[in-house]
C-alpha cells in the first residue's frame, strides 16, 4: 500500500515534497527528477524556489512525463516551454540537462524508445512527481493503458482534447496524439510522489489507493510500487476509507524515514 500523507492544503504539501527533493539534491547533486506539468505540482515548484536558493543544483536531471505530438517545441503550451517556464527558469536548472518527450512528426516513431534510452542512461528517475486526473490517468496514460507500458505514442480522447482546450485559441489547435512516458516507465522511478488537491479527485485518489488494481483506473499502478507517497489535502482525502490510519502511522513514522 502507498504511503498516505494528508495535509492541510496544496502549499503544506509543496513544502513536504520540496523538502524532499532538496534532501535528495543535498545527497546526490546529479539526481534525476521526474517532472509533471499542470496546476497540481505548481506548490512544488513554488516551495522548491525558496529552499533551493544558494544550493547548486547545475548537475540536476530531469525527465518530462509527456508532449504533444506535432507541435511547435517553442509553442507556449508544449510541455517543453512549459516545463521551462515553470520549472527550469524558476529553479536555475540546467536546461541541457533536462529532457522532454520528442514530438516531432519526422522522428515519431522511434521517439518512445529514444526516450526510454535516455532514462535507463541517466541511471533512472529518483523521484517521479504525478498528478492525478478525475477519471484517474496519470501522465497521458488514458483509462485502459497497461501496466507494463512504455513510453509510446498515444490517440488523446475527446475529453482530454477538450479539457486541455481552454490553453489554446480552440479546440482545434489541440494535438490529437502525445508522446507520453508508460506505466510501466513511470512505476521503474525509485520513489513515486502523486499530489492531489480538491473534492474533485477525491475518487479518483480512492480509487488508486484503495480500489481494485485495474487498467480502467490507470493510477492505480501505483500499489505495484515499493515506495509509493500520495500526498493530498483534506478535500481529496474525503472519500478515503482508511483516513484516520494514514493521520495515526504519519504522525507516529520515525522522522529520519522522510516521505
Amino acid at each position: 500500500m502507498a504511503e498516505v500523507v494528508i495535509v492541510e492544503n496544496a502549499e503544506a504539501a509543496g513544502a513536504l515534497v520540496a523538502a524532499e527533493i532538496v534532501e535528495l539534491i543535498d545527497g546526490r547533486p546529479d539526481a534525476v527528477l521526474g517532472l509533471a506539468t499542470g496546476s497540481t505540482p505548481l506548490p512544488v515548484y513554488k516551495a522548491l524556489r525558496e529552499k533551493l536558493t544558494g544550493r547548486d543544483v547545475s548537475q540536476v536531471r530531469g525527465f518530462a512525463l509527456d508532449e504533444y505530438v506535432g507541435i511547435d517545441p517553442a509553442h507556449p503550451e508544449s510541455y517543453r516551454s512549459v516545463i521551462t517556464r515553470e520549472v527550469v527558469e524558476p529553479l536555475g536548472l540546467d536546461p541541457r540537462r533536462i529532457h522532454v518527450p520528442n514530438g516531432a512528426q519526422d522522428t515519431i516513431q522511434h521517439a518512445g524508445d529514444d526516450y526510454e534510452t535516455a532514462i535507463e542512461a541517466a541511471g533512472g528517475v529518483d523521484l517521479q512527481i504525478l498528478g492525478i486526473g478525475t477519471d484517474g490517468h496519470i501522465g497521458f496514460n488514458e483509462p485502459g493503458s497497461s501496466f507494463a507500458s512504455r513510453t509510446r505514442v498515444k490517440t488523446l480522447t475527446v475529453q482530454t482534447r477538450e479539457d486541455n482546450a481552454r490553453f489554446f485559441d480552440s479546440i482545434d489547435d489541440v494535438p490529437k496524439h502525445c508522446i507520453t512516458q508508460g506505466l510501466g516507465t513511470i512505476l521503474r522511478a525509485r520513489h513515486l510522489v502523486l499530489l492531489a488537491f480538491g473534492e474533485g479527485k477525491a475518487q479518483a485518489v480512492a480509487d488508486a489507493v484503495e480500489g481494485p488494481l485495474s487498467a480502467i483506473l490507470p493510477g492505480s499502478a501505483i500499489q505495484l510500487h515499493p515506495h509509493a507517497t500520495v500526498v493530498v489535502d483534506e478535500a481529496a482525502a474525503s472519500r478515503l476509507r482508511l483516513s484516520d490510519y494514514y493521520r495515526y502511522t504519519y504522525a507516529n513514522k520515525p522522522s529520519w524515514q522522510g516521505i
